[in-house]
């Protein structure tokens, strides 16, 4: 038997979420009048000094266009921009750094896919799997792409706790499936996918794999090779990052294969009127002008969140959901939607007295930031029969302050409607 000595040894050093607070600037706002509480990490995180320092600092003392000047300020901000991607390499364990495409976040990248291996390699009859728990950003474009080319699209169903069934998974399956794509976690009730067998099944079956890591990148350690993923997707602005940059991984034999997606400067080797050359990895679906501070700004927050470690962060993050999961499973007046074993910082709920918007609304007066609604997930919210949830999530700088915080909201909600 484990003593507590060994046990104490074994676990992570618990956060400092004071000093982890005061990195963040807005946190010390106030609103309403009340202190700033932010449980809507899910949608996008705020950002720490650091991140918001190394914009400033570039627009300030060395801005300049990007891999075409000889200046020294062009060749200060390209070494800047391209450091990042030897950081996101090494922040999802990829081969080498040429696997990793800067896009405008997640969405952008899972178009990409979409619109270039999907266009080559989808064809009449051939059919792409999806989960039900997916985000609408995971569902439109093979929508858009089966549509076009005549394939199909199959849906792994939920089973009640929110998890997906993976037996019926096995038998979606087919020679006829080319693509399977699915959330690492679930942005609307949390759940974890198996995504390691997920991936696995689908290559015995000969399909690829993309997976959203969404709201995986800033909560667990990533490693697209132990995976075996062949497509990973995740934006900078939900890892506490800057919006408008994030970044979509591939195999370097998938990537090599594909086509560009869009035309323009940078992603060109030669032009004239006769005939196009396109670039090499990286650049080749890099077209144009890229957001080179948010590209910068991104190194800074992936090397944050590395610092303080995933070990603690996923510790520190599992309290904050069993400490604020257990105060609401003994509440007669909330329902949790989606329980599953070991689900991730978020908990999705309904009152049966009142809409989502309208506890949103009450709890927004009390200084308390949630998402209310369908969170760009309908057939989740389909498949439990309900309009949408109220959903907290939690990153870095919550801790059981701010669900206490949400406990008492919640009572002023019950106040009102009941």
């Amino acid at each position: 038997m484990t003593d507590t000595a060994e046990i104490l040894k074994a676990s992570p050093t618990p956060l400092d979420t004071a000093a982890i607070k005061a990195d963040f600037p807005i946190l010390g706002e106030t609103v309403h009048g009340k202190p700033f509480t932010f449980l809507d990490s899910a949608a996008s995180a705020q950002k720490p000094s650091i991140v918001i320092n190394a914009e400033k600092e570039l627009f300030e003392h060395y801005y300049a266009n990007i891999h075409r000047g000889v200046y020294k300020f062009s060749q200060d901000a390209t070494e800047a921009y391209e450091q990042t991607r030897e950081t996101v390499s090494k922040f999802i364990n990829a081969r080498r750094s040429r696997e990793c495409i800067f896009v405008r976040g997640a969405t952008e990248g899972i178009n990409l896919v979409a619109q270039t291996w999907g266009r080559t390699n989808i064809a009449d009859g051939d059919e792409i799997i999806l989960s039900e728990l997916e985000h609408h950003s995971n569902i439109v474009p093979w929508q858009m792409l089966a549509e076009e080319k005549g394939a199909s699209i199959k849906v792994i169903p939920l089973l009640d706790d929110g998890s997906v069934d993976m037996e019926a998974y096995a038998g979606l399956l087919s020679e006829r499936t080319k693509l399977v794509a699915v959330a690492h976690i679930s942005n609307s009730i949390g759940t974890h996918l198996p995504v390691a067998e997920i991936i696995r099944l689908a290559h015995a079956a000969g399909a690829r794999v993309l997976i959203d890591g969404c709201q995986a990148a800033p909560h667990e350690t990533i490693d697209v090779q132990a995976l075996d993923a062949d497509f990973y997707a995740f934006s900078a602005h939900k890892v506490y990052g800057p919006t408008g940059i994030g970044v979509i991984y591939g195999k370097e034999e998938l990537l090599d294969a594909m086509p560009p997606w869009q035309g323009g400067g940078d992603m060109i080797s030669t032009v004239t009127f006769e005939k196009t050359t396109y670039n090499d990895l990286p650049h080749k679906f890099e077209a144009g002008t890229p957001n080179i501070s948010g590209g910068i700004a991104m190194r800074h927050a992936l090397d944050y969140v590395s610092a303080i470690g995933f070990d603690r962060i996923a510790a520190h993050e599992a309290d904050l959901r069993d400490y604020a999961t257990r105060q609401l499973v003994g509440s007669n007046s909330v329902r949790l939607i989606g329980t599953a074993e070991g689900k991730g910082a978020i908990i999705s709920f309904v009152m049966e007295s009142a809409h989502p918007h309208d506890i949103g609304t009450i709890l927004d007066r009390q200084g308390i930031a949630v998402r209310a609604g369908h969170h760009c997930a309908q057939p989740v919210m389909d498949r439990f029969g309900i309009p949408g949830t109220v959903r907290a999530s939690f990153g870095i700088y919550n801790d059981r302050d701010d669900v206490d915080r949400l406990i008492e909201g919640l009572k002023k909600v019950v106040d009102i409607f009941g």
